[in-house]
């Protein structure tokens, strides 16, 4: 698990291995990750969008920017969580991932980026 704070919101995320969805005779590693977003801070944010960055063992990067996660823009009460579950696909077996989310402070009004760890993408055989 890789987890990173800032401005009192923490971000963690741990990933794993597709095997049954990956093809690798394809050049397809499917990897699924679940992200934990939990608001520290004394003020409610709404996570507004989210920019990842994946980057594969050959060094090609890929960038992902949109509205919320997942279909969602949720609203984080102080001392609350919110969790949920995507995928990544690579066409190599090792690779990364990292990013930020856009938040809005809901009392100040203020918006501020929110960064995501890095955290690696390697598929279970490659560690025999």
């Amino acid at each position: 698990m890789e987890s990173l704070t800032t401005r009192s919101i923490s971000i963690k995320v741990i990933a794993k291995y597709e095997a049954e969805a990956s093809s690798p005779e394809q050049q397809k590693f499917v990897f699924s990750y679940q992200v934990t977003i939990e608001n520290k801070g004394l003020d409610a944010v709404q996570l507004l969008d989210r920019h990842w960055i994946i980057v594969d063992a050959d060094n090609v990067m890929r960038e992902v920017k949109g509205p919320g996660v997942i279909g969602l823009q949720p609203v984080i009460e102080p001392g609350a969580d919110h969790v949920y579950n995507s995928w990544s696909v690579l066409r190599t077996p090792i690779g990364k991932m990292m990013g930020s989310y856009g938040m809005h402070n809901m009392q100040t009004g203020e918006s501020f980026q929110v960064k995501i760890p890095t955290f690696k993408l390697i598929a279970d055989f490659v560690y025999n």
